[in-house]
C-alpha cells in the first residue's frame, strides 16, 4: 500500500504524490548485462529488463541461500518489499526462459 501526501497547486486542485522510494543496498555488479538465447539474432527478440535490485534479490535468496528476513536486511528493505522484488524477478526470468526472450540487466 502506498502512502500518499497531498499536494495543492495554484488552482486549488489536490493531487496525491507517492512516497519517495527508500535506498536499497545492492552489493553485486554482474559481469554481463545481457543474456539471450543462442543462435537467435537480438533484433528478432523481445527484451525483458531485470533491475539490479531484482538480480540482487535472486542472488541473495538462491545463490547465498539466505532466508527472506536476512536477505531483506542485507538489502536494507522490509521483508514484504523484498518478497515483491523477488516475485517480480522470478516472473521475468521464467517468462524469458519459457518464451525464449532476451534479458537485459538495467544498470
Amino acid at each position: 500500500m502506498r502512502v500518499y501526501s497531498p499536494i495543492v497547486l495554484n488552482n486549488n486542485k489536490i493531487f496525491n504524490m507517492p512516497r519517495p522510494r527508500g535506498c536499497r543496498r545492492v552489493r553485486f555488479r554482474p559481469r554481463s548485462f545481457f543474456y539471450k538465447p543462442q543462435g537467435v539474432p537480438l533484433r528478432n527478440l523481445e527484451v525483458i529488463i531485470l533491475t539490479r535490485e531484482e538480480l540482487e534479490a535472486l542472488r541473495l535468496k538462491n545463490i547465498q541461500d539466505l532466508d527472506q528476513v536476512e536477505a531483506a536486511k542485507k538489502m536494507n528493505t522490509s521483508q514484504s518489499t523484498f518478497q515483491r522484488i523477488l516475485a517480480s524477478a522470478y516472473k521475468k526470468t521464467a517468462r524469458a526462459l519459457v518464451e525464449g526472450l532476451a534479458i537485459r540487466v538495467e544498470d
